[in-house]
């Protein structure tokens, strides 16, 4: 077990803040902070105080955002309240000088992620937002291929994010509102992944609409992101009883697929921690299959994953605020997948393609 978790604290621990103890926080943030003695999760603020209590007895849960940041002493705040809250929550932390991780979507709009970005810079402090699936076993197994050679230029890359929620639940995310629906929620994932890829499109072409009865937000999202011969299909639906495969990636010689999901996020939900090197692993009758074609040869082998790791997001975080490394998410990185979502949003209410060209 470490330092941390016996209630000691490292020299010089960052001591966090974190706003919000829902799924977010207490699923996809909380966890991996416990487990890395760099971080102190000194104060939450939600209403959940028992949940607080029984992961982390000695941290003060608060009420008000003001005990946030009047608080000297808290040096990062990470932001995991409804996305439509983002901009004002974030700003007001980044205004009393302190460091802001913000849980994806980074913003509602884009407008409101520049001044985010220019009050961080103005203040001096650092701002990422929170793409925890850039560390996710197939994408880093994708990223992989194409580092050595074995996917090379690629003509279609096509990414679906489906579940089976046929029934509207009365959760934040699924009422009309500022950021909410599956596009903002599961598409900024894949969107955020097809841009660490392969940069800002040319242009995109969109469908986003609302699939199931009694549906207040978007449910369902189709956007194909153009790149000139590249074309990178963004898809995810709420009505999906048997899903296909997750990745589909073809280049000239070679092809890739994979079915499954990283299993971190289940993991995380039921109560696990990242603490051995067995985490983030791959079920081996999910990992990938990469096809090959030279000449007449055609070859399929199974490529085994590389295990994620949503730990080294915070372990880069940590090396940023210490040591000034690069942030593993800009600000700017956020705020581009905010212009997508607002691009494929205009699309489908246009019924054109909107061009991103300047």
């Amino acid at each position: 077990m470490n330092a941390l978790l016996k209630g000691e604290k490292k020299v010089n621990t960052i001591q966090v803040g974190i706003l919000g103890y829902g799924l977010s926080g207490s699923v996809f943030h909380a966890p991996l902070l416990a487990v890395l003695d760099d971080y102190h999760i000194s104060k939450v603020m939600t209403s959940r105080t028992e949940e607080v209590k029984r992961d982390f007895p000695d941290a003060e849960v608060v009420h008000e955002l003001e005990e946030m940041t009047n608080d000297p002493a808290i040096e990062l705040v990470i932001v995991t309240t409804p996305s439509g809250l983002h901009y004002e929550h974030a700003l007001a932390c980044i205004q009393a000088g302190k460091h802001v991780v913000i849980e994806k979507p980074m913003t509602a709009t884009a407008e409101e992620g520049e001044k985010l970005k220019k009050a961080a810079d103005e203040r001096g402090v650092l701002l990422s937002v929170y793409h925890n699936r850039r560390w996710d076993n197939d994408f880093l197994t994708i990223k992989k291929l194409i580092d050595d050679g074995s996917l090379q230029d690629i003509n279609t890359y096509q990414v679906s994010y489906d579940r089976y929620k046929p029934e509207v639940q009365a959760k934040w995310r699924e009422k009309e509102g500022a950021a909410t629906g599956t596009l903002y929620d599961l598409g900024s994932h894949i969107i955020d992944q097809a841009l660490h890829l392969f940069g800002m499109p040319k242009a995109v072409t969109a469908k986003v609409m609302a699939q199931r009865e009694h549906a207040e937000t978007v449910d369902y999202f189709h956007l194909t992101m153009t790149y000139g011969k590249l074309q990178a299909i963004l898809y995810g639906g709420s009505i999906a009883p048997a899903n296909g495969p997750r990745y589909q990636i073809h280049g000239q010689q070679s092809s890739f697929i994979k079915y499954g999901i990283d299993g971190q996020e289940d993991a995380l939900r039921a109560g696990k921690k990242p603490e051995d090197d067995s985490w983030g692993a791959d079920d081996p009758e999910s990992y990938g299959q990469l096809t090959t074609v030279h000449g007449e040869n055609k070859k399929t082998e199974t490529i085994p994953s590389v295990n994620g790791s949503y730990l080294t997001y915070y372990r880069k975080i940590a090396d940023s605020i210490r040591e000034g490394a690069p942030l593993p998410v800009t600000a700017e990185e956020g705020i581009d997948v905010i212009r997508i979502i607002e691009a494929a949003v205009k699309s489908s209410e246009e019924k054109r393609t909107i061009s991103l060209e300047q």
